[in-house]
């Protein structure tokens, strides 16, 4: 063990060493104007030879002309290029992992079975070498979203270029996340695993009950002789004002789950939702969003066809749902785009793919008045591309912004491969 320890410990020395510190991007100081390149709003409509005005950290214009800025003001050329809205990633680890085999640098967890009061917020890490990373792939904004228990915590939505955690805050303390218990059970032994029903179950969603109840209870009385923290954060979800975002999989989790919704007048998202494809009807009629899982995974149950996670966003999609993509982790949320990229392949047109990364995320966050579509009055959050982000074979970002600053888009990848470059000659 003490040999594991010293190899991981030189192994994160030597990645810092190498891997510089990436500084944030000062503040918009003169308008930006994007001549040329062919807008993808976000909302399905696509503008060529589009020149963008940007002045304050807000878009200010959309326009084939060119507008008249008085002034000095910076200028950049995307003719023949991609322009798209900032990326959103649902549903990540970001800021709350480094190395996964390195225990002292996970923050994701919390001891304990129902913790609301936990927030991601003032756990995120602004220096995470998996945040320059991430971002150089178009992600400009992701929620950071605590595990552990049944009720994991509150996630926040933070901006990826920042100082600390303070100036990464592009939301606060957006939603609530629970795991739904399990429908079923698994068991590894030496003759391998074992799937059988959960005889708990029943068990488990009453006491999920009976805590909302008590949450209820609490925060419908003025005083109280005892102060409980837990309940006082589970507030948003009781009065309306913040979302519960549930975490299953199964058919009859997501029914149970959207009928618990009902009765305790919750609003109500699904994360995960690999079987949402098979209750459209009931996550219609109760408006429930889903922010859908790794479509990069095989699917749950046997009798499934191979490609059926490739094919549910197109089904959920045709069935009128609001959804999103999400990758589960951290690191691996570089490859967003190009799970978005995948659903193409299998019936989802180009910029509905696109909105499931960008203006659906958005609207499912609760910060679509702000991000999500390249439009007048919103943030300047941007990316150009000289090829389709979409497609890891093209995709090639070339300029980010967030609130109209452009931001570095290095990352200690790209750091390392100058490096060894250099050192073995190569141009």
């Amino acid at each position: 063990m003490e040999k594991i320890f010293i190899q991981l410990l030189l192994t994160f020395v030597t990645c810092n060493l190498f891997a510089q510190r990436i500084v944030p991007a000062p503040a918009q100081s003169k308008p930006i104007i994007i001549r040329g390149g062919t807008v993808h709003v976000g909302n399905g409509q696509v503008i060529d030879n589009c020149t963008i005005l940007i002045q304050d950290g807000k878009i200010v214009s959309l326009t084939t002309n060119d507008p008249n800025v008085a002034g000095d003001f910076i200028s950049i050329n995307a003719k023949g290029k991609q322009i798209y809205p900032g990326l959103i990633a649902p549903n990540t680890q970001l800021g709350l992992v480094e190395i996964e085999a390195a225990r002292a640098t996970n923050d994701q967890y919390e001891v304990g079975t129902y913790n609301p009061g936990v927030r991601s917020l003032i756990a995120y890490n602004t220096d995470s070498k998996a945040i320059p990373t991430v971002r150089s792939n178009g992600i400009l904004i992701a929620e950071s979203v605590p595990l552990g228990g049944i009720i994991t915590g509150t996630s926040s939505i933070m901006q990826l270029d920042a100082w600390n955690w303070e100036d990464a805050a592009y939301k606060s303390d957006n939603a609530i996340h629970m795991n739904w218990p399990s429908f079923f059970s698994y068991k590894q032994d030496d003759n391998g695993a074992m799937v059988t029903n959960n005889a708990d179950y029943e068990k488990q969603v009453t006491e999920i009950r009976q805590y909302f109840t008590q949450a209820q209870s609490y925060n419908q009385l003025a005083t109280h002789t005892a102060r409980n923290i837990n309940f006082e954060a589970m507030k948003g979800v009781v009065d309306g004002s913040k979302k519960l975002v549930v975490h299953c999989d199964y058919v009859r989790e997501i029914i149970n789950a959207v009928q618990f919704a009902k009765d305790y007048n919750v609003k109500l998202v699904i994360m995960g939702g690999s079987d949402a494809y098979l209750c459209t009807d009931i996550l219609k009629q109760n408006n429930v969003a889903v922010i859908l899982g790794n479509v990069h995974s095989l699917p749950n149950n046997d009798d499934d066809e191979v490609k059926m996670p490739y094919r549910t966003a197109d089904l959920l999609n045709k069935a009128g749902i609001t959804y999103c993509l999400s990758i589960y982790g951290f690191w691996q949320t570089r490859n967003l785009p190009f799970m978005a990229g995948t659903t193409t392949v299998y019936g989802v047109s180009k910029e509905d793919a696109l909105k499931s990364i960008t203006s659906s995320t958005a609207k499912i966050l609760g910060i679509d008045d702000r991000t999500g579509t390249l439009e007048a009055g919103k943030d300047a959050n941007i990316i150009i591309s000289s090829g389709d982000i979409l497609d890891m074979m093209t995709s090639n970002i070339e300029h980010a912004f967030i609130q109209g600053r452009e931001i570095n888009l290095d990352n200690s990848q790209k750091q390392l491969y100058e490096i060894y470059k250099a050192k073995y000659g190569l141009k």
